[in-house]
């Protein structure tokens, strides 16, 4: 199974619609084992978008991932990654498609609802960023049957 981290961005906490984009994402069939919600540190954005750091619009983007708290999730599933990926939709909400979580609620390309890991190996870098190993939790989820089939458990 793969792992992924969702970042739920200040936009969303703001207009109260965190519980619409967890929704979407557990009937999906995702696993979520781990979830909390913080204040990010100008370290840890710095580190995170450490490619984005020189660029002149950086500090708008690190104002704007501070001004609430985000919520964060690990997420577990066959080809997690990609599923994540496909389910938030393009980086511009206003050109992502109607159905994706950003097209459905993002019009801009900063406040764009949700960071998703873009890789597997991205995916494995974030998640040890924000979470320590005892905040990741392990179990069966008892649908796993009626989600994958026997050769995909």
């Amino acid at each position: 199974m793969e792992q992924t981290l969702v970042i739920i961005k200040p936009d969303a906490i703001n207009r109260s619609i965190v519980g619409d984009i967890l929704s979407r994402l557990e009937k999906k069939g995702l696993k979520m084992i781990g979830l909390k919600m913080e204040h990010l540190s100008e370290e840890i954005l710095e580190e995170h978008y450490s490619h984005l750091k020189d660029k002149p619009f950086f500090p708008r983007i690190q104002a704007f991932m501070r001004s609430a708290p985000a919520v964060l999730l690990v997420l577990e599933g066959n080809n997690a990654v990609d599923v994540v990926r496909r389910m938030a939709g393009v980086t511009h909400g206003g050109e992502a498609q109607p159905g994706t979580l950003r097209g459905d609620y993002s019009l801009s390309i900063q406040n764009n609802i949700v960071h998703a890991s873009d890789s597997t190996g991205a995916a494995k870098d974030e998640v040890k960023r924000f979470f320590k190993t005892e905040e990741l939790h392990s179990y069966e989820k008892i649908d796993s049957t009626m989600i994958y089939s026997e050769d995909e458990m």
